[in-house]
């Protein structure tokens, strides 16, 4: 390796790529696009993003945004982000090009760039911790709670069940194949008369009911497969806040897929040490102070884990400019919205004075 190759290499580089806001957000923890954020932000590699003004271009309008990323940043900005916003640093073009309307003269250029140099927090300039923009997506669940009754009603709706209409289907041709589809209309015969002979009795424990199928199941001389048995189950099953809880067969609770919800947690700036389930200590405490007192029955899918530290949630990373330079405007007062309310009926009730004047008697 030269001489010159190995100076360029030690002090590192420093590089400016112009894009449109989706890299700043597009795909959730875990993805592509994520984990490319992800990346630069956990080497440490982005030293600026500027938003600037738009219609700055011929073919379109749309916010643009410069990414300054270098690999050797000065010792004071290491570990943080500089935000800039630019989006009102442009004069109005003489005349239009395409889509490009507006430009930024060298003055304002400049007065970019003195933001950038100075990196102190101002109205125009956020500074953040790179974790300050991460976040862990985590899984929460809660439990399924169902009550179960063998009413014809139910038991017609088992008919609209994919498993259920399996039986009487088959992928053989021929004999063979009408042979298997005829054995499955009588198995699913069997499974309707001894379904009709349980009591119509409302269960709000399902783990009862399935010993009533089972004895019911004995007695009628019928052993339908797992996949049918789950729906028979889904089928004279319906959702019910007052009934117990459903288990599994290791005794935990089965959870809800129409209750299960995510939280974005907020990457701490300090060490975030896992308790003995994996979830790491500010998962445990947002969990604790933000969820639990207003579902208690929930609990962390432990099972969701990122793939790169092994912890418990999946990290992601995005750079939200609006939520960090978003300025409150204050709505106008009543008075001034009725005023112009009050207006607007005036002319429509003169515009339909004069439509309606003009018609012949």
């Amino acid at each position: 390796m030269s001489a010159l190759r190995r100076g360029v290499l030690a002090r590192g580089s420093r590089i400016a790529i112009i894009m449109n806001g989706s890299p700043l957000f597009t795909g959730d923890a875990g993805s592509g696009e994520s984990e490319i954020r992800r990346w630069i932000l956990e080497n440490d590699w982005l030293e600026a993003l500027v938003a600037l003004p738009e219609q700055l271009f011929y073919n379109t309008g749309i916010a643009t945004y410069v990414w300054l990323l270098t690999n050797r940043k000065a010792p004071e900005r290491k570990g943080k982000v500089q935000l800039i916003d630019a989006t009102s640093f442009w004069v109005q073009m003489r005349k239009s090009l395409g889509d490009k309307r507006r430009e930024v003269p060298r003055e304002k250029a400049d007065e970019i760039v003195a933001l950038l140099r100075a990196f102190q927090e101002g109205e125009h300039v956020k500074i953040f911790p790179t974790t300050h923009v991460g976040f862990r997506k985590i899984t929460v669940e809660r439990p399924l709670k169902l009550n179960v009754q063998a009413n014809p009603e139910r038991i017609a709706r088992l008919e609209e069940e994919k498993a259920f209409q399996g039986l009487a289907q088959s992928k053989k041709k021929g004999a063979a194949g009408a042979k298997e589809q005829a054995e499955g209309r009588a198995q699913q015969e069997a499974i309707r008369k001894f379904l009709g002979t349980l009591p119509g009795t409302l269960y709000k424990d399902r783990s009862q009911f399935e010993d009533v199928l089972a004895a019911a199941a004995r007695k009628a001389g019928v052993k339908p497969a797992a996949p049918v048995q789950k729906a028979i189950l889904s089928a004279l099953s319906e959702r019910d806040e007052t009934a117990a809880i459903c288990r599994g067969k290791d005794g935990n609770p089965e959870p809800d897929p129409e209750l299960r919800d995510t939280e974005s947690v907020p990457l701490p700036a300090g060490d975030d040490p896992p308790d003995a389930e994996g979830v790491p200590a500010s998962v445990r405490a947002f969990f604790d102070h933000e969820v639990r007192p207003h579902v208690p029955d929930a609990w962390i899918d432990t099972s969701k884990r990122d793939s790169k530290d092994g912890r418990v949630g999946m990290v992601g990373y995005e750079i939200n400019f609006n939520r960090y330079f978003y300025k409150y405007a204050p709505p106008r007062p009543l008075e001034e919205i009725e005023a112009d309310i009050r207006a607007i009926e005036g002319d429509i009730v003169r515009m339909l004075a004069e439509v309606t004047g003009s018609i012949p008697g």
